[in-house]
């Protein structure tokens, strides 16, 4: 039988549940919302629809948004209320494990057996909140990112026990809403965090070490490899550069670094077959013959210069306006 979600809960209406809330309801979906107690949920409810007609009138939601969000999204008197009719519920409690325990907890007694639970965790992997859920099979992590109402990605993450036949009930939910998602593995941190926090780190060592200022890393990583992240993954930029270059460059960091910048074994064995990305034909994204990589090069071109006019056109960010 295929799963049909009509009614949703996000249980914690801070700013990221609030988000989401913002974003399901502004694709038409009903939307029930609760937080730690009535006072704090009708708050937030109307902090949401404040902020809904602001983006209106900035046009960053569409014309018509706010009544449509209005329309779709209401406060209730506690979370047994609220999930009480839901087929998906989401939960978006700070990010301490007790907490979302208690949370789910009370979540799973109060939600119909069949309610699709989910996570909206950065980093804790489904097999550590699974317990706290009736029946796990229906449970999993559906992580947005901040802002929710302006990020497209969502990360999946299944549990042992989930039963992939509610996913994709899920991915049409979320594609109502215009999200992409990755379905990933049950790790800590997922990717997205996984990624960020390492570039965090590296950046951190490098103002450590005087290589350079917290502005000058900003600068530099969002004006050159940032400056493609919108458009490609970072396999689909190491094949449009070449992964013998990628491969020589390698040498040099674990030459300076140690192991922790050794050359990744995959990347190795992929130029050692003479796949070195777009020149060639081959790469970490597939095969590619010559329609294909003329085409990827003329789309590349046209984003970057399309991105640079943007950024023209918004002018700096307040941050670059105060050095």
């Amino acid at each position: 039988m295929t799963i049909q979600i009509r009614n949703v809960a996000v249980i914690g209406a801070g700013y990221m549940g609030g988000g989401i809330a913002q974003s399901l309801a502004l694709a038409g979906v009903g939307v029930t919302l609760a937080d730690a107690s009535p006072d704090a949920t009708a708050a937030a409810l109307r902090r949401l629809h404040d902020e809904a007609g602001a983006f209106e009138r900035q046009g960053l939601f569409p014309p018509g948004a706010a009544g449509l969000i209005a329309d779709n999204l209401r406060a209730a008197g506690s979370i047994a209320e609220a999930v009480a009719d839901a087929d998906f519920i989401e939960e978006a409690v700070p990010e301490i494990p007790a907490l979302k325990r208690e949370v789910l907890a009370r979540i799973s007694d109060a939600a119909r057996p069949d309610a699709i639970i989910a996570t909206n965790t950065s980093t804790l992997p489904v097999h550590t909140l699974a317990d706290a859920v009736r029946h796990p099979r229906r449970f999993l992590t559906v992580h947005f990112s901040n802002p929710a109402p302006f990020i497209p990605g969502v990360e999946l993450v299944c549990g042992a026990d989930t039963d992939p036949a509610i996913v994709p009930a899920i991915r049409e939910l979320l594609a109502r809403a215009g999200r992409r998602c990755a379905q990933v593995a049950d790790t800590p941190g997922f990717v997205l965090n996984r990624l960020q926090y390492v570039l965090l780190k590296e950046a951190t060592l490098i103002v450590e070490e005087g290589v350079a200022t917290p502005e000058d890393v900003d600068t530099l990583v969002s004006t050159t490899f940032g400056f493609r992240l919108p458009f490609f993954g970072p396999f689909a930029i190491a094949d449009m550069a070449g992964l013998d270059v990628y491969a020589n460059c390698f040498r040099t960091f674990e030459e300076a670094f140690g192991p922790r910048l050794a050359t990744p074994a995959s990347l190795t064995a992929l130029v050692a077959e003479g796949r070195f990305g777009t020149k060639s034909g081959a790469g970490y994204s597939g095969s590619f013959d010559k329609t294909q990589t003329d085409a990827l090069i003329a789309y590349r071109n046209k984003a970057y210069a399309r991105m640079g006019q943007l950024l023209q056109d918004l002018g700096p960010s307040p941050l670059q306006r105060k050095e």
